[in-house]
């Protein structure tokens, strides 16, 4: 830990390699070149605040003892003005309930919201054109299983993301 942080942390789940290859790729070709700093991801909160990071870091060790929770990529979301893929996980996200109840109090009103895992692909463009893009994957899109490698820590830091910490999951 060390430094003081002042800027907001995020909590990911973080994807494994074949997953994160391929969805990044999409995002890559489909998000807009300007807007597109960060890899693909899952977010499971949004911005905490740093005075927190040393009891995230204890929760996050210690959810990372079990076994990795299984996921599918089940469909695509509209955004509105974007295209996500839809990730099914009971197991992910009985693990952020669990998080949430832990972090009670410390929590945003964007990350109060209920969790709908999604790996977003493409986002601030026309609705027309992320309509596009939802029917093209529709027809394209195949169901993946996989398992979450472990939780990321990141600290939001002008529009991009510093990596703290990896907490992969041992069980």
């Amino acid at each position: 830990m060390g430094q003081i942080r002042s800027a907001p942390l995020l909590i990911t789940a973080e994807l494994p390699p074949d997953i994160l290859g391929w969805a990044d790729g999409l995002r890559r070709r489909h998000y807009p070149p300007e807007r597109n700093r960060l890899r693909a991801h899952v977010t499971l909160f949004h911005a905490l605040p740093p005075s927190s990071e040393g009891e995230i870091r204890r929760l996050l060790a210690d959810l990372s003892r079990g076994r990795a929770p299984d996921a599918r990529i089940s469909g695509i979301m509209n955004l509105g003005r974007g295209t996500a893929l839809d990730v099914d996980s009971p197991g992910m996200v009985a693990m952020h309930d669990l998080m949430s109840e832990r972090l009670h109090g410390l929590l945003s009103a964007q990350d109060s919201h209920p969790l709908r895992l999604h790996i977003t692909v493409q986002n601030k463009v026309q609705p027309a054109v992320a309509r596009a893009l939802q029917a093209e994957l529709r027809k394209t899109l195949e169901r993946r299983a996989f398992r979450f490698r472990g939780f990321g820590l990141y600290v939001w830091e002008g529009g991009l993301w510093g990596e703290i910490a990896q907490y992969p999951f041992r069980g």
